[in-house]
């Protein structure tokens, strides 16, 4: 009898713990290869969406830009690292490494054999040799890059937890028939009905994939020991389910949470400062009253410019334009607030401050003016019009935050120094200059930039539109030709005497500043308002402001 029911109960055991042993490896090998195609999916999307910035941005042409979105490819790549033994890579079509979380320390005769793999269709889950040893990796190819990359993993690693699970179901198959013998020798009933329902058990774990299933262990003896050993696997089985869950959950938590700080901040701010928030998610940008510089630029006659133009060349120019300009802005460490159809509103101090904030902004609007020069002589080849710009910048405090309603808001900046901003740049029609700064501009540079090499030119006190207060207005430049490092010093000095109400002397500066540019418009415009104080006074309440009637 005992031979008899021996292979009844052998041969069942060993199919049921065989069975369970490839359900569960493909269940463990299925979850750790969906986890990796996860993470190679999540990567392939950040990389699309870091393309589709530059795209979307007329960065794409930009070599700096294009790295930066590389960079921030690897960093990404970092984040989603899972091990220490875990590598992204990229290679390029000619074999060469181009981006790496960690040094996969190529042998010479990986890279044919690799790349042959790369270049197949549908490669799915491969396994190659990388660096002396096996790893097992999913890969993509991205276009725009023209990259390989590739998520991998050690062999060994990959495949861990099916090893254990195969050593575990080894040992609990060899105590299983070890107890079936010994329990088949001493009492062949009491043996047939736990290792049924062990069976049974087993069944309906292959039935159901439901590896929280117990057996319940009825006797202190060997079957009960197959019954603890069987748990314990189960529940180890079920413990590596829910991390391989709990990875892949936090994964995708993470992804959307830099997805969400991204729609936030991508379309005002530069990419350096969006990378500083994500270390810090709670210093998300809030309401602040704080001084900065505004600066406002406009192209002048843009409305005869467009209608001279078709649709598809207006639309060519002014992004091409723009692209100029903002590169300066960014470049010199600001922000572009907003577009208002053709003008620039730029900022300099928020959401990030710096000390030389104030220079930095008006070497902006210098740079921006050589760089309309430049974008000008491109103009010319294409035969296109070309364009002239009035900048503006004041310094002032302001109201910075996140400004509008739940389905629309803007980072922006409001506030009288704002407005302020707009009128200077208004003014450089009136005053016939490419750019003017408000006297807090100029005070604020001359305390925090004392040594920055511009030259400045008092041109007026004025009152804009709306105001009664008087704001003096200068130009600035950053080197002088030799007229004007003979003029503009004799001009200063007439207009400190044009306060002083010394008006003959002070028409005899400007005199002095024509002979050196002669037809210049603001020493000609002074003299006569001179010759017109010394005949005819203004009242003893002159203050030497002048109201203007429009902005």
């Amino acid at each position: 009898m005992f031979l008899v029911i021996l292979p009844l109960i052998i041969v069942p055991l060993a199919l049921t713990q065989t069975s369970s042993y490839l359900q569960a490896v493909n269940g463990i090998t299925r979850l750790a290869r969906q986890l990796l195609g996860f993470k190679l999916g999540e990567l392939e999307k950040y990389a699309n969406n870091q393309w589709s910035l530059l795209v979307d941005n007329n960065y794409a042409g930009r070599p700096e830009m294009v790295e930066a979105a590389k960079k921030a490819v690897e960093q990404y790549g970092r984040s989603i690292l899972l091990s220490d033994t875990e590598i992204i890579f990229a290679i390029d079509n000619e074999g060469k490494l181009v981006m790496a979380t960690a040094d996969p320390k190529f042998l010479p005769a990986e890279i044919p054999p690799l790349m042959q793999i790369l270049n197949k269709e549908n490669q799915g889950l491969q396994t190659a040799a990388i660096g002396g040893e096996k790893r097992t990796f999913q890969s993509f190819y991205f276009t725009p890059f023209d990259w390989h990359i590739l998520i991998s993993e050690k062999e060994e690693v990959f495949f861990r937890d099916a090893r254990n699970i195969n050593i575990q179901t080894i040992i609990s198959l060899n105590a299983a028939v070890i107890a079936a013998v010994l329990m088949l020798l001493l009492i062949t009933k009491r043996l047939t009905n736990p290792l049924g329902r062990i069976v049974q058990s087993m069944e309906s774990i292959i039935e159901t994939a439901d590896l929280s299933t117990k057996v319940d262990v009825e006797y202190d003896d060997e079957t009960g020991i197959l019954a603890q050993t069987f748990n314990k696997m189960t529940e180890e089985l079920d413990r590596a389910y829910s991390q391989i869950k709990r990875y892949a959950f936090d994964a995708v938590l993470e992804g959307k949470k830099e997805e969400r700080i991204r729609q936030i901040f991508q379309k005002y701010v530069p990419n350096n400062v969006i990378e500083k928030f994500f270390a810090s998610p709670e210093k998300m940008l809030v309401g602040d009253n704080r001084k900065l510089s505004i600066l406002f630029s406009d192209i002048r006659s843009f409305t005869t410019i467009s209608e001279g133009l078709a649709p598809d060349d207006l639309v060519n120019s002014l992004n091409r334009y723009f692209s100029g300009q903002v590169d300066v802005i960014y470049n010199r460490k600001g922000i572009v607030d907003k577009y208002i159809g053709d003008a620039i509103m730029a900022i300099w101090g928020a959401p990030e401050k710096h000390e030389d904030d104030a220079l930095q902004s008006v070497l902006s609007g210098l740079e921006m003016i050589e760089s309309v020069k430049i974008f000008n002589v491109n103009q010319r080849k294409l035969g296109k019009c070309e364009f002239q710009v009035g900048i503006g910048l004041n310094f002032g405090e302001v109201t910075v935050g996140n400004i509008g309603s739940e389905h629309k808001m803007d980072y922006t900046v409001i506030g009288d120094a704002v407005n302020l901003a707009s009128r200077m740049e208004g003014l450089t029609k009136t005053y016939q200059s490419d750019i003017l700064i408000s006297e807090s501009l100029f005070d604020e540079l001359r305390q925090t930039s004392p040594n920055s090499g511009l030259h400045y030119r008092l041109l007026d006190t004025v009152a804009v539109k709306g105001k009664t207060k008087g704001v003096r207005i200068f130009t600035v430049k950053k080197t002088l030709s030799i007229a004007e490092q003979k003029a503009w010093p004799v001009h200063n000095q007439g207009m400190k005497l044009y306060y002083t109400r010394s008006f003959s002397e002070a028409a005899q500066k400007f005199k002095e500043a024509l002979s050196f540019l002669p037809k210049d418009f603001n020493a000609e415009n002074l003299y006569n308002r001179c010759l017109e104080y010394a005949s005819t006074p203004p009242p003893q309440d002159w203050n030497g402001v002048e109201i203007m009637k429009s902005k």
